[in-house]
């Protein structure tokens, strides 16, 4: 996807999770992600649009740290999030392609990295506003979709600090039901490998609409359908958390 594409996609994702927030009220609890309440998650995912931000707009090369969790009363955090997202857009939007700026999963260019990385940020972070909500969740986009699935699979995970590892090795397929997109995941005492497609047999596979597997593999949603060996399904559901540090 486009640097373009993606921007619009987090600025539509942002104003679902604020409309979701309000909806489902700020002491709610997000089933998605336990011991949090709507508070945490505007708190949380507001604090990383800031922190995103200062990378793109102050030109920072190297690491920089968050500014925290904001101390805030409950009825200032839904307009506090949407000023920051509003602002993450705004700066994401006006950045030149050749932005110089601090990133860290391979990609063409530092403003794509932050406009791919912050769309799917707050897209699964939607998912958990709109979990708090109840209701039906809104549709990902498959394209979208798809593309967050490699970005988690080939990005996050084949850094030295992905857990899901195997004494031995093992092949694990992601297989989408509804498009032509496949992945085969290498698991072993290493971080784990990923490539797109593979015909060589799988010892699980997990399969399901492009939509199902998004926020399945994000922990978000159960696995459509497991075939083969469930142990390694469990394992992914133990292991691959991707937190914040």
């Amino acid at each position: 996807m486009d640097t373009d594409a993606l921007v619009g996609t987090l600025d539509r994702e942002g104003g679902l999770l604020a409309e979701a927030a309000e909806a489902a009220g700020i002491d709610a609890e997000v089933p998605t992600c336990p011991r949090w309440r709507v508070r945490d998650l505007l708190r949380h995912t507001g604090m990383v649009h800031r922190w995103a931000t200062a990378f793109v707009a102050e030109g920072h090369t190297r690491y920089h740290p968050d500014a925290g969790l904001p101390d805030l009363d409950d009825a200032e955090l839904p307009a506090w999030f949407r000023a920051g997202h509003r602002r993450l857009v705004d700066t994401l939007a006006a950045a030149p392609p050749d932005v110089a700026c601090w990133h860290f999963l391979p990609a063409p260019s530092p403003l794509a990295f932050w406009a791919r990385r912050q769309a799917h940020e707050t897209t699964v972070h939607r998912l958990d506003a709109e979990a708090a909500r109840g209701g039906s969740p809104t549709a990902v986009d498959p394209d979208f979709a798809a593309d967050g699935i490699d970005e988690l699979l080939r990005g996050f995970h084949a850094r030295d600090s992905s857990r899901v590892r195997t004494p031995e090795p093992r092949v694990l397929r992601v297989r989408a039901t509804d498009t032509d997109a496949v992945w085969t995941v290498r698991l072993s005492q290493e971080p784990p490998a990923a490539e797109r497609g593979g015909t060589e047999a799988a010892d699980c596979e997990l399969a399901g609409s492009v939509g199902e597997l998004y926020p399945a593999l994000w922990n978000r949603a159960p696995f459509p359908s497991v075939r083969g060996d469930a142990s390694l399904a469990a394992l992914w559901r133990e292991k691959s958390a991707i937190t914040w540090s």
